[in-house]
């Protein structure tokens, strides 16, 4: 139960962090970049050497002599993009997620991935699953591969413990990948768009739909597969979802899949949405992320539209009310324009002049347990209740959010010390 000395040793708890915080700061270079994790600790996936939660955002010291490109946060581990171009992990490896050659079932700090021989450009982790986009577009993939997430055909492993090169793409130069649940969706150079992995919910895109139940269907695809609805698209950015995925082209336009998430993603209107489906009522937009039953989209403009279930009060719009259709996401962001979105399972983040913003599910219900401590803290507010409109988490004055990602229940940032 919560009592005045409980709450008093919280929140001396929480000063020391914001000092050790501070002084870690004053000590770093300017325009060195690094990461700062929070919200629940389990499997070690906050990278901070023990499996305790973290309500406010905590420095990853094992990169201090590092400087790091990017971060990814899956369902439970983190992938951390270090200069000049490998890739480290840290948390749940019970799928072999992590990309190491022992057989860890988890790491509580970051352990560099095996066998990336190259120069990585970009990470990303799905709930299970990982990948990598080496510098001339090759991509490897690792973990669950239960319904071909990995892309590397029917007689793969369900599980690749190990980074594995997605032969079939041989000539094909991948410029971006995102991970969902269990699938995977990639563009092209060219900006042509793939997708892979379970089918079922539409949220390929290649007009898969469920049968009843789900049962006696095969809905999977072992192997990139080029989205044919989207031929004559050039598509720009991707994002995957639990159950649906979405992309923007060259246009501004944006599309999604997935029929299961139809009256949650925006289309209620549309009786089958594993073809593809276009919203025309937005802005020209430039990225686009996907959560769980909630999207995101940022304009060219740095306006932020969002729709879709609404638990938690993960759009951000002030209310618990369901939007089927983009809704404005207005608060500080009404004078301040957003740079960068991430949505995790019922939370979201983003960017706007340098700053964290958080909203949505805070990883309970609003109450401390009898030990003061809480499995949440994704908002980085100091506590685990949900926020329905976007919240400022306070940094040093000199810091600058550059980069931000929302893992199932925990969230993890790239900063600047300028």
């Amino acid at each position: 139960m919560w009592n005045r000395g409980c709450g008093w040793q919280i929140l001396r708890r929480l000063d020391l962090k914001t000092v050790i915080f501070r002084r870690w700061m004053s000590n770093e270079a300017s325009g060195k970049r690094f990461a700062a994790v929070w919200g629940n600790g389990d499997y070690g996936r906050l990278g901070h050497g023990g499996l305790d939660s973290q309500w406010r955002p905590a420095i990853c010291s094992s990169f201090r002599d590092q400087s790091l490109r990017a971060i990814s946060c899956g369902g439970a581990h983190t992938l951390f993009l270090a200069e000049p171009g490998n890739v480290f992990a840290t948390g749940l490896n019970d799928f072999g997620q992590l990309g190491v050659s022992d057989n860890k079932i988890y790491s509580t700090e970051p352990i560099e991935v095996s066998g990336l021989q190259k120069e990585i450009v970009q990470i990303s982790a799905g709930y299970h699953h990982s990948c990598a986009i080496t510098v001339d577009g090759e991509l490897y993939m690792w973990g669950k591969n239960s319904n071909g997430q990995l892309g590397l055909g029917k007689r793969a492993a369900k599980v690749v413990p190990l980074p594995t090169k997605v032969e079939c793409l041989n000539g094909v130069t991948i410029k971006m990948a995102a991970l969902g649940s269990e699938h995977s969706v990639a563009v092209t150079d060219g900006g042509e768009a793939l997708s892979w992995g379970l089918g079922d919910s539409g949220r390929l895109g290649h007009g898969h739909e469920s049968s009843i139940l789900g049962l006696f269907k095969n809905t999977s695809e072992y192997t990139p597969r080029l989205i044919k609805n989207l031929e004559g698209i050039k598509v720009k950015n991707v994002a995957a979802g639990l159950l649906h995925s979405a992309c923007t082209d060259e246009n501004g336009s944006v599309f999604i899949f997935g029929d299961r998430a139809v009256d949650k993603v925006g289309f209620a209107e549309v009786k089958n949405a594993t073809a593809r489906s276009m919203t025309s009522n937005l802005p020209y937009s430039e990225e686009v992320a996907c959560g769980g039953y909630h999207t995101c989209v940022l304009t060219r403009s740095g306006e932020l539209y969002t729709w879709g279930s609404n638990e938690n009060g993960c759009l951000g719009i002030g209310s618990m009310d369901v939007f089927h259709l983009p809704e404005r996401v207005q608060g500080p962001f009404l004078k301040s324009p957003v740079s960068k979105v991430s949505c995790g399972w019922k939370h979201t983040a983003a960017i706007s002049e340098g700053n964290i913003f958080t909203w949505g599910w805070g990883g309970s219900h609003g109450t401390f347990s009898e030990d003061g401590l809480s499995s949440g803290g994704q908002l980085g507010h100091g506590s685990d209740v949900d926020y329905i409109e976007p919240m400022m988490i306070r940094f040093g004055k000199n810091v600058k959010a550059l980069q931000i990602s929302c893992g199932f229940n925990h969230t993890g940032a790239i900063l600047e010390y300028t």
